[in-house]
């Protein structure tokens, strides 16, 4: 089995599991996972998700040079789901108790322990650049506050969510914190509450980076 899509193909089929309940498993739609065993997906961004699906090493799925993971009861991994959703999603996602209980999204698997509001989102633009580029994702948790160096999603008014970098600036009279949004690119403007009305929607607890292209 030299193909990657083979492999994952295999492994599925000894497990006696159906594309969709693999799909199910990893957050993903039926079509996307049967594109990644068809071989139409070379190297797709939910290895990680695949292997633990699959109960089998990561490494042996990419490459097929390590030993295959057979008959042995992998350690339970404390794994969720995260929905990842849209800009302007975003702004209206912990109001919005019939949008968090829809369907339909893809998700991303986490072992980390968040709120049932966080969610996930791909980076959009280069605002965020070097350190977050277009494609990354992040996941951010709407009921942890930020500290000063972390990043955030937030709400400026505009119909999409921003996400940035958060620094404070002190208390006003009225003992109310203020703080800017800075963007790490040079060439994007800083944002502060001090001449616009600012929201934060969450804080980023990961960070993704998928392999690009040279």
């Amino acid at each position: 089995m030299n193909n990657f899509g083979q492999r994952i193909r295999a492994r599925r089929e000894e497990l006696n599991l159906t594309q969709e309940q693999v799909a199910s498993q990893v957050g993903i739609k039926q079509q996307s996972y049967q594109a990644i065993e068809s071989g139409e997906v070379k190297k797709p961004r939910y290895l990680y998700e695949i292997s633990v699906a699959l109960k089998c090493d990561m490494a042996w799925l990419l490459s097929g040079k390590e030993k295959e993971v057979k008959n042995v009861e992998p350690i339970a991994l404390k794994a969720r789901q995260v929905p990842l959703i849209s800009y302007v999603q975003a702004g209206v996602w912990t109001e919005s108790c019939e949008l968090r209980d829809s369907t339909g999204f893809e998700y991303i698997m986490t072992s980390l322990e968040l709120s049932d509001k966080a969610f996930a989102l791909q980076i959009k633009g280069d605002s965020m650049e070097p350190e977050f580029k277009e494609g990354d994702v992040v996941i951010i948790d709407p009921v942890i506050k930020p500290i000063p160096g972390e990043f955030v999603v937030a709400m400026n008014g505009e119909s999409e969510a921003t996400f940035k970098k958060y620094r404070e600036l002190g208390y006003d009279e009225h003992e109310r914190i203020q703080f800017e949004l800075i963007p790490l690119n040079p060439d994007y403007t800083t944002m502060s509450t001090l001449t616009q009305q600012i929201r934060i929607v969450g804080t980023m607890v990961e960070h993704r980076i998928f392999r690009r292209k040279r």
